[in-house]
């Protein structure tokens, strides 16, 4: 019996999965919703098994949205998301709801096996505590938790060229930049810092004074600094929306917008944003949305007859 046999109701499944991403990720459910229905449920069930990775390594549930769990032996749990990924991808019947959505979405779309694991490599990296001394550095977990997310929603999508997928690529990596610049103060909190430790020297900081509240001004010009460069990954992210269909350009370019928002509130309200979750209420979201449809209409239209710009100076994913 195959993954999917085993799957009592696939629509119960894509139920299960739209509700995984609405309770942890409500800027991204919000945009997902323009996709088509296959795409909107494909990429749902893709999100389901990502979120769940990522919450078993954190010992959470759906992330800051949902209430702590014990925590667990972390490279045990890695081991076994390795196993279960392994095992979803021979084609194995899988018992968990989030298995079965990845067994499907990854052999409909044909997404390559690497791209899992380069995921589960990223989950690797907070389990071993890496440290990141240099912007490469951290750009390179970026790829691993986010980028290569951004690679295979694009795959579902239906793209394949490598120009593409490297916008795609960018996108995921600003998703992340802005996630790290939001979140500098919880991180250290748990004992995790991604931001550069050349950066951190240059203002006067270290992994392991982040936190302290009388250095809020020096944590917000790294955070503006994350930010600032976030925008250039979200600037290049742009020339990949040309080769989506329309409605996922736009759904893409909502997301897109949406990050933008928040990085942008960050530094409009200075270092005492700092001290909570930076987030978009519903209006900045349906102004997002406007600014999606403008982009994906604009680059289906007007940016088709030019040559995009190189992405001259950005770290660029690795390629097999």
């Amino acid at each position: 019996m195959t993954g999917v046999d085993a799957i009592a109701d696939a629509a119960q499944l894509a139920r299960l999965s739209g509700e995984i991403i609405q309770a942890g990720s409500k800027s991204f459910s919000a945009a997902s919703s323009i996709f088509d229905v296959e795409t909107r449920t494909s990429a749902h069930l893709l999100y389901a098994w990502c979120r769940h990775c990522d919450d078993v390594i954190d010992g959470q549930e759906l992330g800051f949205a949902g209430r702590p769990v014990a925590p667990p032996d972390a490279a045990a749990a890695l081991s076994k998301l390795r196993q279960q990924t392994n095992d979803a991808l021979a084609g194995k019947a899988m018992r968990e709801p989030v298995f079965q959505a990845f067994q499907v979405v990854m052999a409909k779309h044909q997404i390559p096996a690497r791209h899992a694991y380069e995921l589960l490599d990223g989950f690797a990296m907070d389990v071993d505590g890496r440290e990141y001394r240099t912007i490469d550095e951290t750009l390179t977990y970026c790829y691993h938790v986010a980028g290569v997310v951004g690679v295979m929603m694009a795959m579902i999508m239906g793209v394949r060229a490598d120009k593409t997928l490297d916008r795609a690529s960018d996108l995921g990596i600003g998703f992340q930049l802005t996630n790290i610049s939001r979140d500098l103060v919880a991180d250290a909190a748990s004992g995790r810092c991604y931001v550069p430790a050349e950066w951190l020297a240059e203002a006067g900081l270290t992994a392991a004074t982040v936190s302290d509240p009388s250095n809020r001004q020096a944590l917000f010009g790294v955070a503006t600094r994350l930010i600032r460069t976030a925008d250039s990954y979200y600037a290049s992210s742009r020339y990949g929306i040309r080769d989506l269909p329309l409605r996922s350009g736009w759904a893409i370019g909502t997301a897109r917008a949406v990050y933008r928002q928040i990085g942008r509130g960050l530094m409009r309200q200075g270092p005492a944003a700092l001290n909570s979750r930076m987030s978009t209420s519903n209006m900045q979201k349906l102004g997002a949305a406007m600014v999606g449809i403008a982009t994906a209409v604009n680059e289906k239209t007007v940016g088709r007859w030019s040559e995009p710009p190189p992405r001259d100076g950005l770290w660029t994913r690795p390629k097999q």
